[in-house]
Order: structure tokens, then sequence, then C-alpha cells
């Protein structure tokens, strides 16, 4: 008779840093399954070569990789599945990573206290043919939505040999403030109408009076200009409804070095041009040779 020597909860527990609550749980949803379980006490024992295996366990849940994906790691039939689960997990922490630095750096931003504030200033922008894309979108998915429309954009007008005769622009409704969902609008202003194609159509962008802010850096942290321009709008009792608009001055497109990014922000506001008086859109005029391809 062979005798295999087995570890009871409790040493497994102290030999795996594993809770013998956490392990119970495991056998439960199938992830580490015990040798032996009484069947009168319930007791559970485990064998010594299952040590690694939970030791495993534990430093992927250290990473906090999600139990499905430790099963999936655990279970694979070979080595090229095993390291595509382990890749793709990794890559959601690096991502992860990103945005925890970002936000350190915007929290460490505010707490240095107030700052002094981009110059605001007052312009009106005429109506302006674009090639437009338009969705609903959830604002926790805003980034990734407008880089896939921005490509899309660029790409169609690439291949229709139009050329864009501004910087591009975003329209975003109250509600995708609000309710964190909301209808986005990101453009190219064209003199000629592209041929729709997929998501691109064409649409006159409306005529507004914005007080404008230019923000610099990254997107992540444009709630601070946001935060400045809203401010001013609201002691000055000239806020207006309406949406947001946003132009992409210098962006992902022209560089990759976020801190030259510059963004200007634009609030609806009051009409304060004079009557038949069109003072352009000289922000985004003055760049627009920039923005030829």
């Amino acid at each position: 008779m062979i005798v295999i020597s087995t570890l009871a909860i409790g040493d497994f527990s102290r030999a795996t840093h594993l809770s013998a609550k956490t392990l119970r749980h495991y056998h439960e949803i199938g992830l580490l399954e015990p040798v032996d379980v009484d069947a009168e006490t319930g007791y559970r024992r485990y064998a010594p070569e299952q040590i690694v295996t939970a030791q495993i366990i534990r430093r992927f849940r250290d990473l906090d990789m999600p139990l499905d994906d430790i099963h999936a790691v655990l279970d694979a039939t070979d080595v090229e599945t095993r390291n595509r689960v382990i890749a793709n997990h990794l890559a959601r922490l690096e991502s992860n990573l990103a945005r925890t630095q970002e936000a350190v750096s915007s929290l460490r931003n505010l707490l240095d206290g107030p700052q002094a504030s981009p110059a605001i200033d007052h312009r009106y922008v005429s109506a302006t043919r674009a090639a437009v894309i338009t969705d609903v979108v959830d604002k926790s998915d805003a980034l990734t939505w407008y880089y896939g429309a921005m490509g899309e954009l660029a790409a169609t007008l690439a291949a229709q040999d139009i050329a864009p005769t501004g910087p591009a622009g975003g329209v975003y409704e109250s509600e995708f403030f609000t309710d964190d969902r909301g209808r986005a609008t990101v453009f190219y202003p064209c003199h000629l109408s592209p041929r729709p194609v997929g998501r691109v159509t064409t649409a006159v962008i409306p005529s507004a009076e914005l007080a404008t802010i230019i923000h610099t850096g990254p997107h992540a942290d444009v709630a601070r200009s946001y935060g400045a321009l809203g401010a001013y709008v609201t002691q000055h009792a000239l806020a207006v409804d309406g949406p947001i608009r946003e132009y992409y001055l210098i962006g992902p497109a022209e560089t990759r070095d976020e801190s030259l990014w510059r963004t200007e922000v634009g609030w609806p506001i009051f009409e304060t041009r004079p009557s038949g008086t069109d003072v352009g859109t000289r922000n985004v005029a003055k760049s627009s040779a920039h923005y030829r391809r």
C-alpha cells in the first residue's frame, strides 16, 4: 500500500499564503481542487505538488487577473493560448497604469494650488460645411471612440482627395456630460462634400458665439480648462444652453508628444458681436493651412 502525504487546509494555507476561506472558494469554483475531501467531515487535503499552482494563482491575483482568466491559463493546452491570456492582461495593466499616472499628475496639479489660467477669448464661429461622424457615446468610451472616428474621417477624405480647410473639431451635447452618455460629433471642415462612406456623412456645423480657452497638454487633464471656462461664463452671466465645442489645433495626428497638444474649448454664450458683423474664426483660421492635407 502506497501512502501519499497530503497537507490539511491549515498547513496548505500557511505554505501558500492563501487563506482557508479563499481556498474553499477556489475549490467551489473549480480553480484549485483538493486531492481529497473527507466524506464525513468535509476536511480538505492538498498534495505538496499543488503548492506551486497555488502560488501561481496568488501571484496572478496580486496582479488583479480575473479568476476566469487564471482558469484559462491553468487549463491552457498549449503555450500560445496561455501566453495570449497573460499578454492581454498585462496590456490591460499597462493601460490602467497610464490612466492612474495621468490621474495622479492631474491631482498633484490641483493640490499645488491655483495656477495662472490661460486667457479666455470671445469669438464668433461661422456656419461650416464639414465631413462628420455622429454617434451616441458613453463618456467612458469617448477617447476610444474619438480616435476611431477621427481616423475614419481622415482616411475617407484622403481616399476622396478632399483637403480639410481647418483643424478637426468636436461638438458635445449637454447630456454627454450630465448623463455620462450623449450625442457626440467629430468633424473636419471642408469645401467639398465627401461621398458618404461607413459612418462618414456631410453636415453643416452651425454658427455659434463662444467663450474659448486653449488647453495645452493631454486630453486627460482637459477638465481643468473646462472648469476655468465654466467659472468664467458663470461669473459673467454669459452662459446659454448649447453644445460644447472643441477644436483640435494640435493633436495626435500632428505629434505623439502630448505636452504639445493644443485643444480649444468653446462654451456657448450670448451673442455679443455687432449686428451684421462677422469677426471670423481668428484662432482656427490662423491654423488652417497647417491642417490642409
